[in-house]
């Protein structure tokens, strides 16, 4: 039987990416929406969240794609409902905000999923499963993309809690962080912030291997042309490369099968994340790993600050 969710935030992400793999999942019937200014066809419509957790207690899951920094009221909202609560990327404005969603929901007794789409790219599995047992010489995150043709308009992204460029590295950071065998600290960090944003528009990052592997990360939201979603690993047994955000892989110069063992397309990212959702509820887990988050966190509290010419749409 399928669980019903309501989709709290119906902007560009939902509208291309949840609302395709709610509707093609047996698991989901996307029941109601909470939005201020967008509604799905044929899909029962809130103005606000209080008042379909008041009126739809038939609702079991509230999945929120809100910016981070006024998602946790909401969050917190639903879980005192007792419902369970998916999380879009990053799960939260703080690291402390999301320690708090999880103790919350664990006292409810509901799920809460802080969820990474990108951990969920086609070939990232198969990269993880190859690199766990290699030692690891060196890998470079080179993640260049074009704000104004990913962001156009998205005001938020430039304010204090809307992360910048990092709210694509992020999606990085949870990759190396799921395909690494070892965990990872931060060292040194760069950060441009343009003259008019409070957020920053490029990063580099250097971080630390326990077993001293050079690991570096470069973002960049002034890309023009041709977009780079890219992570070399180099290793004892040859170079691992992921490209397209995860979704392409090659070893040693060989490209990875894009299909399943029965010969099948991989799924999307959006389907993955919403049957690990559905296997939470059901089996009353809870994933909040906040790796990815850490990593960013200790960039802004560890990076040095450089100002950069101001940047306009």
């Amino acid at each position: 039987m399928s669980m019903k969710v309501a989709l709290v935030g119906i902007g560009k992400i939902a509208r291309d990416q949840h609302v395709p793999a709610i509707n093609g999942s047996k698991d989901w019937e996307l029941a109601a929406t909470v939005s201020r200014h967008g509604s799905v066809d044929g899909v029962e419509a809130f103005a606000d969240l209080d008042t379909l957790l008041a009126e739809r207690p038939d609702i079991e899951v509230v999945s929120l794609c809100l910016p981070p920094v006024p998602r946790f009221d909401y969050a917190v909202a639903a879980l005192r409902a007792g419902r369970h609560v998916m999380l879009e990327k990053p799960p939260g404005a703080t690291v402390a905000e999301c320690h708090a969603l999880e103790a919350m929901a664990r006292e409810a007794g509901v799920s809460v999923y802080a969820t990474w789409h990108s951990r969920e790219a086609a070939q990232v599995n198969q990269a993880r499963d190859w690199l766990k047992d290699k030692r690891l010489k060196s890998l470079k995150v080179t993640w260049k993309e074009d704000v104004r043709r990913w962001h156009p308009g998205q005001e938020w992204i430039w304010k204090a809690g809307g992360l910048g460029v990092f709210d694509p590295g992020i999606n990085a950071l949870s990759i190396v962080t799921e395909i690494l065998p070892d965990a990872i600290r931060l060292t040194a960090a760069s950060l441009e912030f343009p003259e008019n944003r409070e957020t920053p528009i490029a990063a580099s990052l250097v971080f630390a291997h326990p077993h001293g592997a050079d690991i570096s990360a470069v973002f960049d939201w002034r890309q023009e042309g041709d977009q780079t979603w890219m992570i070399e690993a180099e290793t004892d047994d040859g170079v691992l490369r992921l490209t397209e955000g995860g979704a392409r892989l090659s070893i040693n110069g060989e490209t990875a099968a894009e299909q399943d063992a029965d010969g099948n397309p991989l799924l999307g990212e959006y389907p993955r994340l919403y049957a690990k959702m559905a296997k939470l509820v059901r089996d009353g887990g809870i994933d909040m790993d906040l790796a990815p988050m850490t990593l960013v966190a200790d960039a802004f509290l560890l990076g040095r600050r450089v100002t950069v010419e101001p940047f306009e749409e």
